[in-house]
């Protein structure tokens, strides 16, 4: 499936630019981690894939405790979509494959 393989990342936060690395795999369904530029590593959950559409959660740590809830399209080797968090909003993200 297209959304397989590693992509880099780039979330436009109300704090300011954050990247991480996403790896995903769809082979028995939707799994995956996601590290922070920081180099935290955590699993992804709540993961489904359909056709060219993602959607996942992961909880991290840095910069606050939080769950990020990310709904995404993968076009060819680009994927683009948003990341809500309670208390912090909704904010886009794009990346590409590595």
């Amino acid at each position: 499936m297209a959304a397989d393989g590693t992509w880099k990342l780039v979330m436009t936060t109300p704090i300011g630019e954050r990247k991480a690395t996403l790896s995903l795999s769809t082979q028995g369904g939707l799994s995956g981690t996601m590290t922070s530029e920081e180099g935290k590593t955590t699993q992804i959950f709540d993961a489904s894939a359909s056709g060219d559409d993602v959607a996942f959660k992961a909880a991290i740590t840095s910069p606050m405790p939080l769950t990020l809830n990310f709904t995404a399209r993968v076009a060819g080797d680009k994927i683009s979509g948003s990341v809500s968090a309670t208390g912090v909003g909704t904010f886009p993200f794009s990346g590409a494959k590595a």
